[in-house]
């Protein structure tokens, strides 16, 4: 599998780990952008690549159905009233998606996380790491082997 010893996403797991296997890795994000939007994850590749059209149609499926179960187990896990779903790699040209619970009081809303805050955050509860494995392993044991 391809690496890059300069980039920190294959250097790095890129933050706890929640979950992996030989395709992707599932992460949640700590530091200020975690405790402001609790439940925060990344769903990032194994091989250093920077686009979806460079991985086979196996491995792209196979990480899309790793979005989709992160997906529905933030929805799950924390209730948010949207999630964002984003892969920019602008900064970090590895193939990383963003999956990101957003609440219409969360300090950027309706704006992108990464954009000016419109107020001041409001305290979520956080859910533990604990729930978020479980609720992931849940939705990831209906995806195909």
């Amino acid at each position: 599998m391809a690496t890059n010893l300069d980039c920190e996403l294959c250097a790095d797991p890129g933050g706890e780990l929640l979950w992996e296997d030989d395709v992707c890795r599932v992460v949640r994000v700590g530091g200020a952008e975690g405790a402001a939007f609790p439940g925060y994850c990344r769903v990032i590749c194994r091989q250093h690549v920077a686009e979806m059209s460079t991985l086979s149609a196996g491995d792209a499926h196979r990480v899309m159905d790793v979005v989709l179960a992160t997906e529905r187990a933030l929805r799950f896990s924390v209730q948010p009233d949207k999630i964002n779903l984003a892969s920019l790699g602008n900064l970090v040209p590895h193939l990383h998606w963003h999956v990101i619970p957003r609440w219409r009081d969360d300090s950027h809303f309706p704006a992108p996380i990464w954009a000016a805050a419109q107020r001041s955050a409001k305290p979520r509860p956080v859910v533990g790491s604990a729930r978020l494995q479980q609720a992931l392993k849940t939705e990831l044991s209906t995806l195909p082997e």
